[in-house]
């Protein structure tokens, strides 16, 4: 296992990394804005059970096999950007019934959770993140590999979720009135289908480390 000095610096790179907001934060914002609290913190745990799918695809060679396959690289990234680009532009689309009654029916957590899932586990990125950044703090003198990578991994997102939730908490905070305007419907309906789109095509550009 790593050495506690090793930890403890592993552990002030994955919070200062996981409080820089990125595509995950921008998903569980807009929940959040859209959705409320609940929905925030549900696709916060979504998008962390998405980072453990990694972890466990690193801990037995899967991220490397993405990052060296040009193949397997692209059929994950377009997979992914196209599920992300058909679920912005239906909830672009989508005649929300919020916009005229701000109460309505909203999305069931458990589609919230899904989504925020997928939304992680069909991120190339974050395989390659994954793959760049644990072996930097892996140790092989320190015994097996696999058991380093997975420890490390699962600090890694433990970190990023508690930063998650502070993110959805204080989004909902921010938002409490704007949600509950029929102006504010319209435009949440646009913001959260216009980051789902753009979460797509960010996938769908992304490129392989060489």
């Amino acid at each position: 296992m790593p050495t506690a000095s090793t930890i403890a610096l592993f552990l002030l790179a994955a919070m200062a990394l996981a409080v820089v907001p990125g595509p995950a934060v921008a998903y569980i914002v807009t929940q959040s804005i859209d959705q409320g609290r609940r929905a925030g913190l549900v696709s916060a745990l979504g998008v962390a059970s998405g980072g453990l799918v990694h972890v466990a695809a690193a801990t037995v060679g899967l991220s490397a096999l993405i990052a060296s396959s040009a193949t397997a690289f692209t059929v994950v990234k377009l997979v992914g950007a196209a599920y992300l680009i058909v679920v912005g532009i239906r909830r672009i689309l989508a005649g929300d019934p919020e916009e005229t009654e701000p109460r309505a029916l909203r999305a069931p957590l458990r589609r919230i959770y899904r989504q925020g899932v997928i939304v992680n586990v069909l991120n190339p990125k974050t395989a390659l993140f994954f793959l760049a950044f644990l072996p930097q703090f892996v140790d092989p003198q320190r015994g097996a590999v696999w058991p380093q990578v997975a420890a490390l991994g699962v600090i890694f997102v433990s970190v990023a979720v508690v930063s998650d939730m502070t993110y959805a908490l204080v989004s909902d905070a921010i938002a409490g009135r704007i949600r509950r305007t029929g102006t504010g419907a319209k435009v949440r309906r646009w913001l959260t289908g216009g980051v789902f789109v753009a979460l797509g095509v960010t996938a769908a550009v992304a490129r392989r480390s060489t």
